[in-house]
This record gives structure tokens, sequence and C-alpha cells, in this order.
């Protein structure tokens, strides 16, 4: 897979990620349950203790990494392509420990969540392999 397809599946991953995220930032300040076809998972989530990380939001952090990760992807560079591996991967584990929550702490799932984990699991993936996959200068290998 070329760098340029690598690049536009990220891309699109991390929209997708913006607007899941974006939701649930919304439905957390305007105070209301997020549309949800589980029965009141995504009430019982978004209420949770693990809901927020040291009064922030979790939802909030993660729009946060999907616009950081939108940068990342847009920009040219060795640095940019390490930022968002480095990013989509502290993601992915940060989404595989508040998936584990879900499923033996707070037992219910957020199909939200579940969005937002596979987005970041797929980026972990383009962006990591991107940047493996980068080839090293000449000068920067002697």
């Amino acid at each position: 897979m070329s760098d340029r397809a690598l690049r536009g599946t990220g891309l699109v991953l991390a929209v997708l990620g913006v607007a899941v995220a974006g939701y649930l930032v919304y439905v957390h300040y305007a105070g209301i349950d997020p549309v949800c076809n589980i029965a009141h998972g995504c009430h019982k989530v978004q209420t949770s203790q693990y809901a927020d990380l040291a009064g922030v939001p979790v939802a909030l952090l993660g729009l946060v990494g999907y616009v950081i990760l939108l940068g990342a992807l847009l920009a040219p560079g060795e640095p940019a392509r390490m930022l968002a591996a480095l990013v989509a991967l502290v993601g992915f584990g940060f989404s595989a420990y508040l998936t584990y929550r879900e499923l033996f702490t707070i037992d219910a799932i957020c199909q939200w969540c579940v969005a937002s984990a596979i987005l970041m699991t797929g980026l972990a993936i383009v962006c990591t392999w991107r940047l493996l996959r980068t080839p090293v200068p000449a000068a920067a290998a002697d």
C-alpha cells in the first residue's frame, strides 16, 4: 500500500473519529443521552466514573486526539509521521482500557465508544504501518 493510500485512509478514519468524538462531546455538555441502540448502555457508560479523567470528559480527550491526528496526517515529514503513530498508539491503548472497563466494570457497552475504539485501532495500524514503511534517508542511514 502506498504512502498516499495510507495517508488517505488515515484521514478518513480521523475525520470519522472527529465526528464520533464531537458528537459525544456535544451530548456531554448538552446534558442529554446519546442516541443508542443498546438499551441504557450508552447512558450507563457516559455517566460512569470512567467517563471523566481528572474532571475532563474522555470524549473531549478523544476529540483532541483525533484533531491532532488529522493535523499530523496532513503535515509532511518524518516528525509528523512519528507524532501520528504515537498519538494513535496511545489512543489505541486508552481505548482498550476503556473497553475493558465497559465490559468488566461498568457492565455496559456504548456503541459510540465501540465505534471510536474501532476507528482508533484502524488509525494505530495505518499510522504505525505508514511510519515503519517510510524509507530512511541515505544520510541518516550512515
